[in-house]
């Protein structure tokens, strides 16, 4: 949405936007309930921010690309403020938290309950104030880029409410589409993070990198059943509260696996703790549901409801009292550093081919910083608008039938029936066991080799005749066939990288190599299912 607002503030006469979902209610964002980082404070600066945010990813940040979301990152915030967002205030300023990895207060709110909503509603406003210039579709899955030259002139996509197969023509095509935790069993984004945007890239000739880095939260909600809020809401109790983590049998358990003695105080770093619940879980002293027991049963009522009094309210509703009940929790999927390569203007190697938000790879290196995904959209989305506004601005090749002819005859395929939810399924539990939080060099070979029989079991056509609205199994199996694509690029990469860096853990190379201090770029080459690395 910010890349649609900026593409007509710099002049672009017709912007179309399309989402997978509902305008601006899918995806991540719209998700998200806590924070977002922003040198907004007295005293603050983006070069702060920007060192922090280097220095969480281990050596593997784009600097350029993580210098402008910390300095275009506090504009686009700032700007947000204007547009009414609604963020909190402390006397005359913004109200700021300090989230780990910050060396101050840098992280702005709504509220602990409404933040991504706040955001994705505001950015809807300015979209209608914009008016018609942007033409907005729903229920929009794009399948393919559609290349000309070795340029890209538009897409082909399937309009899921219709069935019927649309071919898109644009000066300019921006990639938005989030990031990849589908792939996942558990995960905190919305079902339409299945990585779509990578697969794009890769499958018109983009180049991805850092595709190992997928960062696990360790202590998302597990049970018991908790609706509306979100999955890794836990992690501000924890930290200002002094969460214990507990195994099965209702003991303390970090210090076993590396971590120190908390005493009370959110002191273990995410990986660790990451590490510990997983380890346990392994040894069979796991909580009832596979995971681990968050207590804050030694808090005061009145100190729970001082910090987080809506919060509160709302797991009543749940039928959680947290001065009674302890909850599970176990690691999730929550974001994913790497994507696509773009340059400062946010173009990729394909000209007419630009990316935003978690599509971008580089910015965040090995790990992301708490509180910079909202950020990061809002600043990619910017620059990728205006660099799409003068593109467009100096033409386009016509845009040729010809060239969508293979992905058109995809959408028109008429294939054997088929259950794809359930490969999609398996998929999951593979990336889950085999592809999570601590890899192998075995557990990678054996997801390697399964994704080739899923891919074969995937077939090369959709079940079913095309033409029908909200076809359930077609959906599933184009999704499927993008998770395969995207699941590969991580595999591979994982594989590749012998040591343990930020989010990516190798339990046999556990230790981080400065010979590996660079990214690992991927490519597809024609007619192949899995990309290489390249130099």
């Amino acid at each position: 949405m910010y890349a649609a607002i900026e593409a007509v503030r710099q002049g672009a006469a017709s912007v179309l936007l399309l989402d997978r979902s509902l305008i601006g209610r899918g995806g991540a964002t719209v998700m998200a309930q806590m924070t977002v980082a922003a040198a907004v404070g007295p005293g603050d600066d983006w070069r702060h921010h920007l060192a922090d945010t280097l220095a969480a990813g281990r050596g593997l940040c784009d600097p350029a690309l993580a210098a402008l979301l910390c300095e275009v990152g506090a504009e686009c915030i700032l700007e947000m403020d204007r547009w009414k967002v609604g963020w909190a205030r402390a006397g005359n300023g913004f109200a700021q938290v300090q989230a780990p990895g910050h060396d101050r207060a840098r992280c702005v709110y709504v509220d602990f309950l409404s933040t991504g909503p706040a955001v994705s509603k505001a950015l809807r406003a300015q979209v209608q104030r914009v008016g018609d210039a942007i033409r907005r579709i729903g229920e929009v899955l794009v399948t393919d880029l559609v290349v000309q030259d070795g340029r890209v002139t538009g897409a082909v996509a399937l309009h899921v409410a219709s069935g019927v197969a649309l071919t898109i023509a644009a000066a300019a095509t921006i990639i938005a589409t989030g990031g990849l935790t589908r792939l996942y069993a558990r995960n905190s984004a919305s079902a339409n993070m299945s990585g779509d945007g990578y697969a794009l890239a890769l499958r018109a000739g983009a180049t991805l990198l850092d595709m190992e880095f997928v960062q696990f939260f360790p202590i998302g909600h597990l049970a018991p059943r908790l609706i509306g809020m979100d999955p890794i809401m836990w992690d501000p109790f924890r930290y200002k509260l002094g969460g214990r983590l507990l195994n099965g049998a209702m003991q303390e358990f970090v210090e076993r696996w590396g971590g120190d003695a908390e005493n009370g105080t959110y002191s273990t770093t995410r990986d660790l703790a990451t590490y510990a619940i997983t380890k346990e879980v392994e040894a069979g002293r796991g909580s009832p549901n596979g995971g681990a027991w968050l207590s804050f049963t030694h808090v005061p009522a009145a100190t729970l409801r001082a910090a987080f009094g809506p919060v509160i309210d709302r797991l009543a509703a749940n039928g959680i009292d947290l001065t009674r009940d302890c909850i599970e929790v176990s690691p999730i999927a929550h974001y994913h550093m790497g994507g696509v390569r773009v340059d400062t203007a946010m173009r990729t190697d394909l000209p007419g081919l630009l990316c935003a938000g978690e599509a971008v790879g580089g910015a965040n290196g090995a790990n992301r910083l708490s509180g910079n995904a909202i950020t990061e959209a809002l600043a990619f989305g910017r620059i990728a608008g205006a660099e799409a506004a003068r593109q467009a601005a100096e033409g386009a090749p016509d845009f040729s039938a010809a060239a969508a002819r293979e992905a058109l005859a995809l959408l028109a395929g008429e294939g054997p029936a088929q259950n794809p939810a359930a490969l999609v399924a398996r998929l999951q539990r593979l990336m889950s066991t085999d592809v999570g939080p601590f890899r192998t060099a075995g557990g990678l070979a054996r997801a390697a080799a399964e994704l080739a029989v899923l891919r074969a079991e995937l077939g090369t056509t959709p079940p079913g005749a095309p033409g029908l609205a909200h076809d359930l199994a077609r959906l599933d199996w184009l999704d499927l066939r993008q998770m395969l694509l995207v699941a590969e690029a991580v595999v591979v990469a994982a594989t590749a990288r012998v040591e343990s860096r930020g989010a990516h853990q190798r339990e046999d190379f556990p230790e981080m190599s400065p010979a590996w201090e660079r990214n690992l770029p991927l490519r597809l080459r024609a007619g192949a299912n899995v990309p290489e690395l390249v130099s």
